[in-house]
């Protein structure tokens, strides 16, 4: 039998068992899935066994998956499934974070870190530039990275603000239907703006920040005279914001600030005349030292599974067309 079958027993001792094994043992089954091993999870012992070849390729993923319950990043299928993903692209090298990378939210007790290695070049570009342009589809990270290295130098006392900002570009529906003021007309522009830092800040203290304007959320037009110093600035869905719109947000820049400019160019909702910003400025920009383009792709995707497949559909059709 042992010419047939084998079994590697990984130590899990220090690794959460339910970040590790997933709800109802989700991400165990997503391992046995991908690998075609059987896998066990009995107190620090993590087993894998199946056929000799079977359980060498599974073990790198196992592995990797021990190293996430360690540092108890979440971790789910889809997870589990990039990870395997990353592996078979890149060989059998982990991705972990270096201690730079790994951004510790006390007040909520997590722990964000880079799950792909364009992630964690975003995150490094972030760090030593004073201007980080971000393009890649959705769900590749752009903006919630870029919302916890805003609210760590917050914490730090890098920088005494956060101000984020979106163009309020109408994707397809007019504003004027909206029912409510301007502010409650353009808060759903801005709604993914609060649920990041929502996620990444208690509540209370959110609060207390958007009152005292240490945070302040707001459309893109409300940025024109202003000298933005000593923040941490971030246009989010930037592809919206015309060209004049995009000169004015970086000429607003001041001393001791940081600014952070994400957007997906597949996604222009601005009319067909108004030239995107984003794509100006990937073209003018390059090259400018202090000013980084970070490319994310369907490969660096932390949503749901299907997300990656639903880009690369789009893509195919794209390219056919």
């Amino acid at each position: 039998m042992s010419d047939e079958s084998v079994t590697s027993r990984l130590n899990a001792e220090g690794a959460d068992p339910l970040t590790l094994a997933g709800v109802n043992d989700a991400n165990l089954l997503e391992l046995s899935r991908l690998t075609g091993v059987k896998v066990s999870l009995r107190g620090d012992a993590f087993s894998l066994s199946g056929p000799p070849a079977l359980v060498e390729r599974a073990q790198p993923l196992a592995q990797r998956m021990l190293d996430a319950a360690r540092q108890l990043v979440p971790l789910a299928p889809d997870d589990v499934l990039r990870m395997s993903l990353e592996i078979a692209a890149n060989g059998n090298g982990s991705a972990a974070a270096t201690d730079e990378q790994r951004i510790v939210l006390a007040g909520v007790r997590r722990i964000i870190q880079p799950k792909t290695p364009g992630q964690a070049e975003y995150l490094r570009r972030i760090a030593e530039n004073d201007i980080v342009i971000g393009i890649g589809p959705a769900g590749t990270g752009k903006t919630y990275l870029a919302v916890a290295m805003a609210v760590d130098a917050l914490a730090r006392k890098r920088v005494r603000r956060i101000i984020l900002a979106r163009p309020a570009v109408e994707a397809g529906e007019s504003l004027g239907f909206l029912p409510g003021d301007l502010q409650a007309k353009v808060d759903p522009y801005l709604r993914p703006l609060y649920d990041a830092l929502d996620d990444m800040m208690p509540p209370e203290r959110v609060q207390k920040a958007l009152e005292t304007r240490t945070i302040e959320i707001a459309p893109l037009a409300y940025m024109r005279g202003r000298t933005l110093a000593d923040a941490f600035v971030i246009l989010d869905e930037s592809q919206n914001a015309t060209s004049a719109q995009m000169k004015m947000f970086l000429t607003r820049l001041g001393v001791n600030s940081k600014a952070v400019i994400t957007g997906d160019t597949t996604q222009i909702d601005l009319p067909a005349r108004e030239q995107s910003g984003l794509i100006e400025i990937e073209r003018i920009l390059s090259g400018i030292d202090g000013i980084a383009i970070q490319y994310l792709t369907d490969a660096d995707v932390v949503r749901h599974r299907l997300v990656r497949d639903i880009i690369k559909a789009y893509a195919r059709d794209s390219g056919a067309e």
